[in-house]
């Protein structure tokens, strides 16, 4: 689910900032559940997020939704790291599915992203870092469930997938 929003910033920097996550649960709305981080300079170099922040956002997801979860995410490096497989092997409650490589048609965070880009971070040019990552954040409660819950829906029903379960 990568994608981080970049916009200009100060004395030739570019503020960026990534968020991720969109979830359903059968018989309630969809959900979007996120993270931002702000690239501060001061993590080791590291411009988005490691797998202990994906192990982390999933926690918090397991947590707020109470029940298991199903995966599918893209084959970014960080998600096929050592201690990201490691993480999931040990979760009852985790089933993990990769998506081919190179598949954005399939994921529904790239129709997220691609509202944000259209809208709430549009034609705006950025003064600081905190200032992308309250748009960022702003957009994204917009797109929350519990305002627009037919625009996560639209983003999970563009991949094609079925999000209800099949019996063989």
């Amino acid at each position: 689910m990568p994608h981080s929003g970049t916009a200009t910033g100060r004395e030739g920097q570019n503020p960026r900032a990534s968020a991720r996550g969109a979830c359903q649960k059968p018989g309630q709305r969809s959900r979007l559940i996120y993270r931002p981080r702000r690239d501060d300079g001061r993590r080791d170099g590291r411009k988005s997020f490691a797998w202990t922040d994906y192990r982390d956002l999933l926690v918090t997801a397991h947590q707020q939704l109470g029940g298991p979860i199903v995966l599918i995410w893209d084959n970014l490096n960080v998600h096929l790291a050592y201690g990201m497989r490691q993480f999931i092997a040990r979760q009852d409650w985790l089933n993990v599915y990769q998506l081919p490589s190179y598949a954005p048609d399939l994921n529904p965070v790239e129709g997220v992203w691609s509202l944000l880009r259209r809208g709430w971070l549009s034609n705006i040019a950025f003064t600081t870092p905190e200032h992308l990552i309250q748009t960022i954040r702003h957009g994204m409660r917009k797109i929350q469930y519990r305002y627009r819950p037919h625009l996560i829906d639209g983003c999970l029903a563009g991949t094609g997938l079925s999000l209800t379960p099949t019996t063989s």
